[in-house]
């Protein structure tokens, strides 16, 4: 039996699991199998693979994506630069595992973004400043696209909300929530900006997808501006990871 899982604390709902048991059922994959291993502490991680020897893949997620990358033989150029791995590759060498980190959250975010992209999306804020920020940072880089991070708390290179005039909501079209404001069941939580500044060239881009329209998609919409919420970027990042497992 071919093993894959995720790993983070806690586990309580997971994506991955029902998106992997779904489709190696739906496309006749026999022999593999999706578990979840919630493990508080990463020092659990090498007695978790002894555990489970028939482990190929691991997806990472909250706490780990960041103190995972000490316990790998090597990590892709893309997350060395994040910062952060959520897609771990094991193989077998003489006994002995070789791990290899990923960062499939900027691919992700990058393949359902690009295509929303207009010429008017030169200035983007972000909202947050956690490890899901780390991989939009990247993306938005790469693409060219100027930020401003924006928190709740002061911290060097970051502006707070109340920093936030009608000048920067007008000249930043392209809003990125990376915070789990929004996410059921604390549905009534959004970024606290001036929705009335929002326009039809506004893109509002949200990493939650639970609900699939969050309080701040719908103020958003509501103001004319288009929307997109993190769903099909869970789906780019899951084929991503089958790629990189079965490579």
């Amino acid at each position: 039996m071919k093993t894959y899982g995720l790993i983070g604390y806690p586990l309580s709902h997971s994506f991955s699991k029902k998106y992997f048991t779904e489709k190696f059922l739906n496309e006749g994959i026999a022999d593999h199998q999706y578990e979840l291993f919630p493990i508080e502490n990463i020092k659990s991680l090498p007695d978790l693979l002894s555990e489970n020897p028939s482990l190929l893949g691991l997806n990472v997620t909250i706490p780990h994506k960041v103190n995972v990358l000490c316990y790998l033989n090597e990590v892709e150029e893309a997350a060395e630069k994040i910062g952060a791995v959520n897609c771990i590759s094991i193989k077998s060498f003489e006994g002995e595992n070789y791990l290899k980190g990923y960062n499939t959250d900027a691919y992700g975010f990058e393949a359902s973004l690009k295509p929303l992209l207009g010429p008017q999306h030169t200035k983007a804020l972000i909202f947050g400043d956690g490890g899901a920020a780390k991989a939009v940072k990247y993306v938005l880089e790469k693409l060219n696209i100027e930020y401003l991070v924006v928190v709740r708390k002061a911290t060097e290179g970051a502006i707070l909300y109340a920093d936030i005039t009608p000048e920067i909501l007008t000249s930043h079209k392209l809003l990125i929530n990376t915070t789990p404001l929004g996410m059921s069941p604390n549905v009534d939580t959004f970024p606290e900006i001036d929705y009335t500044q929002l326009s039809a060239e506004h893109l509002a881009y949200d990493l939650v997808y639970n609900p699939l329209e969050t309080a701040f998609l719908a103020k958003a919409a509501a103001q004319g501006a288009n929307i997109k919420n993190g769903l099909e970027m869970l789906y780019q990042q899951a084929e991503k990871a089958w790629a990189i497992w079965n490579k």
